[in-house]
């Protein structure tokens, strides 16, 4: 039976230390890498007389606004059996930059459970009566806002290259190949030109699409799926 954290007197806390890391939400600089999270959540356990660090949970690459995250999902599990009693993360974004959820996880599903939430930088401590814990859905507002502003400012930028012309593919199509010298531009690829052309004339000639199958495989030609697997 769980006891609420406000009857825990003295105990011993079992944390979880949680750290996320994704460029889509802009995290570019060192300061959100995952060996900084990880130093400074290990350098603040390390100075508390009754935390024990039990397990890690890494999601690398994983945005915030997506609580479908492989290593989120096993630290829940691990609170439900019990594995862990405190979550720590370096601050709120890290745990999420998607205001509903966040306020869930924070208002609900952690007390829920009696379990102790710590974001460090943003000075959020649910076992303290701090003043700094009722900023905490001021500061969901924040980080959600500021991934819809990233995630507006891609697309803007994306359609911006495409009006430039800039090819935004990661493969090129059949019949071209990406420039060596500019990965945004196609140039034709000559071999596979002749076949597209070969195509076109063969369908010109009245032939249907499996005739024309027919007729390129019968050639040895190989189809586009294969090339691409080549490549």
């Amino acid at each position: 039976m769980n006891i609420p954290i406000s009857n825990q007197k003295t105990k011993s806390f079992r944390v979880g230390l949680y750290i996320r890391l994704s460029r889509e939400d802009g995290d570019k600089e060192e300061s959100s890498s995952v060996t900084n999270q990880r130093e400074i959540l290990k350098r603040y356990v390390s100075e508390q007389e009754n935390f024990f660090i039990v397990k890690e949970y890494v999601d690398d690459g994983w945005t915030g606004t997506n609580f479908d995250r492989p290593k989120f999902k096993e630290m829940i599990k691990d609170i439900e059996a019990g594995v862990i009693d405190t979550v720590i993360t370096k601050d709120l974004s890290r745990l999420g930059r998607e205001r509903l959820m966040v306020g869930y996880y924070t208002e609900m599903y952690f007390p829920e459970h009696s379990v102790r939430y710590i974001a460090l930088l943003d000075n959020i401590d649910t076992y303290i009566d701090s003043g700094m814990n009722d900023m905490a859905p001021f500061k969901g507002v924040i980080n959600d806002m500021y991934v819809r502003d990233i995630s507006k400012k891609i697309r803007s930028s994306l359609i911006e290259r495409r009006k430039a012309g800039n090819f935004l593919g990661v493969t090129a199509p059949y019949g071209y190949k990406k420039d060596p010298e500019n990965k945004f531009h196609l140039v034709i690829n000559e071999k596979e030109a002749e076949v597209v052309k070969r195509v076109f004339r063969l369908y010109l000639e009245g032939n249907g699409l499996t005739k024309i199958a027919q007729i390129l495989t019968k050639d040895g030609v190989p189809v586009p799926r294969r090339i691409k697997r080549y490549r």
